[in-house]
């Protein structure tokens, strides 16, 4: 592939979603200044924010459920030299099952689970560990919902908006949020 920045302006060029530049460098500083050692990543797509926080030194297992994909992301870690620190596994995050305990989750998949996802792996999570979600603002959209024509996407918002919510309202967990990036949120035991 050559350079994480051949990666990216690849990734940006096929339309295949990843971190903007702020919310990657968000995500491995918190890395670096929090010794995260494991992290579990729901959402591969191509593997750059995987590459990204393995870079940093930390070891990552990251689930991908689009096929093509994940073969992708195969390639990508290996002409990075990261085989041996980065843990892919093919299928959908909601039926897989994932052993181990991980310092921090970090959650960009399909942004309508993010609930689902965040219960079925907080389990995963060491004592003083972080769950990270990217999206939150979704493109602007979170913000005023009234101007989205399409029902679907709609939809996906309010998804969104409840996700959100569920954070501020979760009382398991101290959440704060970041205008960084698409919107980011970091969320820590109490």
């Amino acid at each position: 592939m050559g350079s994480i920045e051949d990666l990216r302006r690849s990734a940006l060029d096929r339309g295949i979603p990843i971190m903007m530049d702020d919310g990657i460098e968000f995500l491995t500083d918190y890395i670096k200044q929090n010794n995260v050692k494991n992290v579990l990543e729901i959402g591969t797509a191509i593997g750059y924010s995987a590459i990204c926080m393995a870079r940093v030194g930390c070891n990552v297992t990251s689930i991908e459920r689009d096929y093509d994909r994940y073969l992708e992301a195969i390639d990508n870690v290996e002409s990075f030299g990261l085989s041996d620190r980065i843990n892919l596994v093919f299928g959908d995050a909601l039926e897989v099952d994932i052993d181990g305990e991980f310092d921090l989750i970090f959650i960009d998949g399909a942004k309508g689970q993010s609930i689902r996802f965040f219960e079925k792996y907080e389990v995963n999570l060491s004592l003083d560990g972080s769950i990270i979600t990217d999206n939150l603002n979704f493109h602007g959209l979170v913000k005023d919902v009234s101007n989205i024509k399409s029902k679907n996407l709609r939809s996906l918002v309010r998804k969104i908006i409840n996700y959100r919510k569920y954070l501020e309202n979760n009382d398991k967990y101290v959440t704060k949020f970041y205008d960084i990036g698409d919107g980011i949120s970091v969320s820590e035991k109490k």
